[in-house]
C-alpha cells in the first residue's frame, strides 16, 4: 500500500522530542548488571521478583533524575505548534514511565500534556517497542488508519514497530550516525525541523491549487530535454510555448480525461493521448496535465501521480512541459485530464476518409486489455466472490502493461512503412464502437468477420463471469488499422517481429455508414450497439 497520505504523528519521547542524552544509558546499565548485548527492559523483565523489583526502582530513579533536567530538542515546540494548526493530531509513545514524561513536559514552555492526542508509556498493558501493538492502539485512539500514522524516533525499535504496524516511519538521526539495524525507515530525517516538510506533503491539503512551495518541489525532478520547448511547467507558468520546427509541420492535439480507473491514473492518460495522435500519423511531443485531487488528498499523492504522469511520457518519447494540479471538492476521486501536442508532416497525415473500398481491416493484441485490467483493479472484491483466485486477478492487473495499453509502437512502425492509409485507436465503447465511428469518420460500410477479432482469455472469463460483451468493453491497447490489400502481409508481419500480436478482421466496404459481420460459415451476425461502455454495468460492492 503506497505511503503518500499522513493523518496524525507519533513521536518516540526520549531523544525525539528531548533532546538525546536525557538517559545515561552505560550508567544505568552499570548500576542493574545489564549485559551489553540485552536491552534493559527486557533484561529487568527477565529477572526473579524481588530482583526485578529493585531494578524497576534504579531505573526509575535515573528516569526522574533525568527528567528533572530535561530539555526540549530543537524546534519540538515550533513542531507541536504547526501540527496544531493544521489539526494534525499527535502523541507519544515511548519505553519511559508515563510520571516521567509528565515530569519532562514541564520543562517544555507552552506545551502541555493535554496537547497530545494520546500517551502511551510501559505503564500502559500494551506490549513495548519494537511490538507494533502500542503503535495501532495509538492509532485507534487517535482515530486514524494506522497506515496514515508518521512515527517518529531516533532508535530501531522505534521503527520496527512502526514497520510492523503498517505505519509510515521516520528515523531521527540528530545529526549523528542512527542505530537502523533491522528495519529500513521510510525517511531518514538529520533534524526534527525536518518533520514539517514532510507533513506538509503527506498531509491533506485544503482545496484549491497546490501550494507554489510544494508544487515547486514536485516538480523540481522533473528536466526538459527538448530544445523546441520554450516554456515549460513551472511554478507562476500559466501556458506552455513550442517552437514548430518546420513550417511543413501540422500541429496534431489532443485531450482526453481519465474516469473510469483511479489505480495507474498518470500512465492511463500519457498512453491514451499518445494512442489517438499516433493513430493520426503523429509523433506525439508535448503533454500537459490537469491533476484535480479531492479534499483530504496530499501533496506525495499529487506527487506520484505527476511522477508517473512523467516516467510514462519519458518511456514513449514524450516531454511534460505543463499542466494544472488542484484540490477541490467537485470530484470525489482523483481525476487527470492529459492534452498532447504532436507533429506530422501535412502529406503524411492520416485521414480516414483516405479509406477505399477493398482495404483491409488489422487489430493489434485483442479486445478489451484496458477493460480486463480495469475490472481487476477496480472490481476485484466482485470477481473473488464469483470465484477467480488471486493469481487471475494479477495476472489481468498486468495486462495494464503487458501487452500494454500503448499502441504506439505498432502505430509507428504502420507509419514508418508508409502501410497504413488509416487507424483508428479503440477506447470506451470497445470494438463494436470503434467500427462505428471509423465507419462514420470514413464514410464507408465495413464487413468483419466476427471470429477473426481477438479476444484474450482472461477477457473471456472475466467478461463471462460478470455477464458482459468484451466487444463493448473500454479497450485501448488496440489499434485499427486501415491498409492497401498489398501492404497487409508485409505490415503485419513487422508488428509480429515487434512483439506485438495482430489480426486481420475484415475490410473496408461501399460507401454508407454501417458495420456488417459474419460467422465462419460466412452467415450475418448482428453488430452488438451499445449506449455505454459495458464497464458502467458493473457496481463495486
Amino acid at each position: 500500500m503506497p505511503k503518500n497520505k499522513l493523518s496524525a504523528v507519533l513521536f518516540d519521547f526520549d531523544g525525539t522530542l528531548t533532546l538525546p542524552g536525557l538517559l545515561d544509558f552505560p550508567a544505568i546499565r552499570a548500576a542493574l548488571r545489564c549485559p551489553d548485548n540485552e536491552t534493559i527492559l527486557e533484561f529487568i523483565s527477565s529477572l526473579a521478583d524481588v530482583e526485578r523489583r529493585e531494578a524497576n526502582r534504579i531505573l526509575e530513579d535515573f528516569e526522574m533524575n533525568a527528567a528533572r533536567e530535561a530539555k526540549p530538542n530543537r524546534r519540538a515546540k515550533e513542531l507541536l505548534d504547526f501540527l496544531k494548526s493544521r489539526q494534525v493530531p499527535f502523541g507519544i509513545i515511548t519505553r519511559n514511565r508515563y510520571s516521567m514524561v509528565l515530569r519532562s513536559l514541564e520543562n517544555f514552555e507552552g506545551v502541555r500534556p493535554e496537547d497530545f492526542a494520546v500517551i502511551l508509556s510501559r505503564d500502559d498493558s500494551y506490549a513495548p517497542k519494537p511490538d507494533p501493538e502500542g503503535i495501532r492502539v495509538a492509532a485507534e485512539q487517535m482515530g486514524v488508519p494506522v497506515e496514515e500514522v508518521l512515527v517518529v524516533g531516533d532508535f530501531r525499535y522505534d521503527i520496527q514497530a512502526g514497520e510492523r504496524a503498517g505505519a509510515i516511519t521516520a528515523l531521527l538521526t540528530n545529526g549523528a550516525p542512527a542505530d537502523a539495524q533491522g528495519c529500513s525507515p521510510d525517511y531518514r530525517l538529520a533534524d526534527l525541523h525536518e518533520v514539517e516538510p514532510l507533513v506538509r506533503r503527506l498531509a491533506p491539503l485544503p482545496p484549491g491549487k497546490l501550494p507554489n512551495d510544494l508544487l515547486g518541489s514536485l516538480l523540481s525532478g522533473i528536466h526538459q530535454t527538448d530544445p523546441s520547448i520554450l516554456i515549460g511547467p513551472g511554478v507562476g507558468q500559466d501556458a506552455a510555448a513550442v517552437q514548430i520546427p518546420r513550417e511543413e509541420d501540422v500541429l496534431v492535439l489532443k485531450s482526453d480525461p481519465i474516469t473510469f480507473t483511479t489505480d495507474e491514473l498518470g500512465h492511463y492518460a500519457v498512453v491514451v493521448n499518445a494512442n489517438d495522435l499516433v493513430a493520426a500519423g503523429a509523433v506525439p511531443r508535448w503533454f500537459l496535465a490537469t491533476l484535480l485531487l479531492p479534499p483530504g488528498s496530499s501533496a506525495e499523492q499529487a506527487g506520484e501521480h505527476l511522477w508517473t504522469i512523467h516516467e510514462t511520457c519519458r518511456s514513449l518519447g514524450i516531454s511534460l512541459c505543463g499542466g494544472h494540479t488542484e484540490i477541490t471538492p467537485t470530484v470525489n476521486q482523483p481525476i487527470v485530464t492529459g492534452s498532447l501536442a504532436g507533429t506530422v508532416v501535412r502529406t503524411a497525415l492520416l485521414r480516414k476518409e483516405n479509406a477505399s473500398e477493398g482495404d483491409r481491416l488489422l487489430v493489434t493484441k485483442g479486445v478489451s486489455v484496458e477493460g480486463t485490467s480495469i475490472l481487476a483493479r477496480e472490481f476485484a472484491a466482485e470477481l473473488k466472490r464469483l470465484g477467480v483466485s488471486d493469481d487471475q486477478l494479477e495476472r489481468c492487473r498486468k495486462l495494464l502493461f503487458d501487452p500494454g495499453i500503448s499502441v504506439v509502437t505498432e502505430g509507428r512502425l504502420a507509419i514508418e512503412t508508409a502501410s497504413a492509409v488509416a487507424m483508428h485507436d479503440v477506447t470506451e465503447g470497445g470494438m463494436a464502437t470503434a467500427l462505428e465511428e471509423l465507419s462514420v469518420a470514413c464514410r464507408h460500410r465495413i464487413r468483419v468477420q466476427i471470429d477473426r477479432i481477438p479476444v484474450l482469455p482472461e477477457t473471456r472469463d472475466l467478461c463471462g463471469l460478470l455477464g458482459l460483451d468484451p466487444l463493448g468493453l473500454i479497450g485501448s491497447g488496440s489499434l485499427i488499422i486501415v491498409c492497401r490489400p498489398s501492404k497487409a502481409g508485409e505490415l503485419q508481419s513487422k508488428i509480429r517481429e515487434a512483439g506485438v500480436a495482430v489480426s486481420e478482421i475484415g475490410e473496408i466496404g461501399e460507401p454508407g455508414v454501417g458495420v456488417e459481420a459474419v460467422n465462419q460459415a460466412g452467415q450475418p451476425i448482428p453488430w452488438p450497439h451499445f449506449e455505454a461502455d459495458e464497464i458502467t454495468r458493473v457496481s463495486p460492492e
